[in-house]
């Protein structure tokens, strides 16, 4: 528990300031390497359903994705438009959707090197599902930074999904009774379900309704770039509280699905944890797999907020 805490009081302040600071091409490489290191322990697990995955060909198709990324990310910014198709944001959706359509082409065409070609089919689909799993959801996060608003929702996303993590292990560890999926994840309960969503649901809201005055403070003690079309100094979309409910249960049941999952491909390949990167908190993969189901949500916001 000490050393849980520990982690996340070192990084928490470390995410936020990168988030509000650092230029989008250093989140594009942090971001590539935190996708390196998630792939690293996924390919790790791999041989317990015993497949033999293609290593090293994986960390340099992602190496190059994200090369890619932070040279699209290096671009200026600017408000996301549906009608404006010359921004950084849908170029780094088709960079993604390029390399994901290639990448089962590529590892199975590498694959056919092997001296067993039972062995080809099985390395390579592990291969393109790690891409797929990790890297893509990672390079939305970029994009998400991006638009003008990008550092506002990235830490609506962690207060959503962190405060929903926190409560559920929390109430379930002291008052949860009902197994919630004992096949998969034994710990997990439906009363830190519920606590999960009651809090990314409070916590998202109250980011939302005092985001004026927040955006203000950190524009003031210069921790925040001015927005380059809020001349009012506001960071957030213009959502109505509906809406805001409705994005924070989307990005809280996606959260919760992505534990539930990568605890599933724990359990099936018999591992507790995905490592041991992060004292108290496993490996990259166990901190950040219920954001990988999350991202492509708060990805997808804009587009539904931006229509008629």
């Amino acid at each position: 528990m000490i050393q849980r805490i520990v982690t996340a009081a070192v990084l928490i302040p470390l995410v936020l300031l990168l988030i509000l600071r650092a230029p989008t091409s250093v989140i594009a490489i942090v971001a590539g390497i935190v996708a390196l290191l998630a792939i690293r322990e996924f390919l790790a697990l791999t041989p317990h359903y015993g497949v033999d995955p293609l290593t090293a060909p994986t960390y340099i198709y992602v190496g190059v994705f994200f090369a890619c990324v932070a040279a699209i990310s290096n671009r200026p910014a600017g408000k996301f438009d549906l009608r404006m198709l010359d921004l950084p944001v849908l170029d780094l959706g088709i960079a993604a959707l390029f390399f994901a359509a290639l990448a089962p082409f590529v590892f199975l065409a590498l694959a056919m090197k092997r001296k067993s070609l039972s062995s080809m089919y099985p390395a390579a689909g592990a291969s393109a599902f790690a891409f797929a799993y990790v890297a893509i959801p990672m390079a939305m996060l970029v994009s998400v930074r991006l638009t003008d608003t990008g550092a506002f929702m990235l830490i609506f996303l962690m207060v959503v999904v962190w405060s929903g993590d926190i409560f559920a292990y929390f109430v379930g560890k002291s008052i949860g009774r009902r197994k919630m999926s004992p096949r998969i994840s034994p710990k997990k309960t439906w009363e830190g379900a519920a606590a999960s969503l009651f809090a990314s649901v409070g916590f998202g809201t109250l980011l939302f309704h005092y985001s004026i005055p927040i955006s203000q403070f950190l524009l003031t003690y210069h921790l925040l770039e001015p927005p380059l079309y809020e001349p009012s100094g506001t960071w957030t979309h213009k959502s109505e509280a509906w809406q805001v409910v409705l994005l924070c249960v989307a990005l809280n049941m996606a959260a919760q699905l992505g534990d539930l999952v990568e605890s599933a491909i724990k359990r099936g390949a018999d591992v507790k944890d995905s490592g041991s990167i992060l004292p108290g908190h496993g490996g990259m993969l166990d901190r950040v797999d219920a954001m990988l189901f999350a991202i492509p949500v708060l990805w997808i916001y804009p587009f539904w907020h931006g229509l008629p």
